[in-house]
C-alpha cells in the first residue's frame, strides 16, 4: 500500500510559493473571468476618481476597501463555481445552491460598495 506524502514548505520558501500561486490565480481571473475583468475595469477609474475628489484619507480608504470587497467576493464566487464544475457538470440541487450563494455574495458586496460610495459622496 502506497502512502501519499505531503511536502510542507516552510519559511521563506513557503512565502515565495504562496505569492507565486496567488499571482497565478489573479492572472487566471484577469484572463478568463469576464465578471472579474468588468469589476477590475470599474475599480481602476473609480480609484483614480476617489483620489481626484480629494476626499479625507479615511473616506478614500473606505471606498477603495468597498471595491476590493467586490473583487474578493467575485474571486470566492469563481472558486466556488470552479469546484462545483470540477465535481460534475450534471444538474444537482446542491450545486445550484452553492452557485447561487456565491452569486448572492457578489451582489451583497456590490450593495455594500455602492452604499459606501453613496454615503461618502453625500457627506462630501
Amino acid at each position: 500500500m502506497q502512502q501519499n506524502v505531503i511536502i510542507k514548505r516552510e519559511g521563506v520558501n513557503r512565502i515565495i510559493y504562496t505569492f507565486v500561486h496567488s499571482f497565478n490565480g489573479f492572472k487566471w481571473l484577469c484572463r478568463n473571468e469576464a465578471a472579474f475583468q468588468q469589476e477590475l475595469m470599474l475599480f481602476v477609474p473609480l480609484t483614480v476618481f476617489a483620489f481626484w475628489l480629494e476626499l479625507p484619507a479615511m473616506h478614500t480608504l473606505l471606498v477603495m476597501l468597498g471595491m476590493v470587497f467586490v473583487l474578493f467576493a467575485e474571486m470566492v464566487n469563481t472558486a466556488i463555481e470552479a469546484v462545483v464544475d470540477r465535481v460534475g457538470l450534471e444538474f444537482h440541487p446542491l450545486s445550484g445552491v452553492a452557485k447561487n450563494i456565491g452569486s448572492a455574495l457578489v451582489l451583497l458586496s456590490m450593495i455594500c460598495s455602492l452604499s459606501i460610495w453613496g454615503t461618502v459622496l453625500w457627506l462630501r
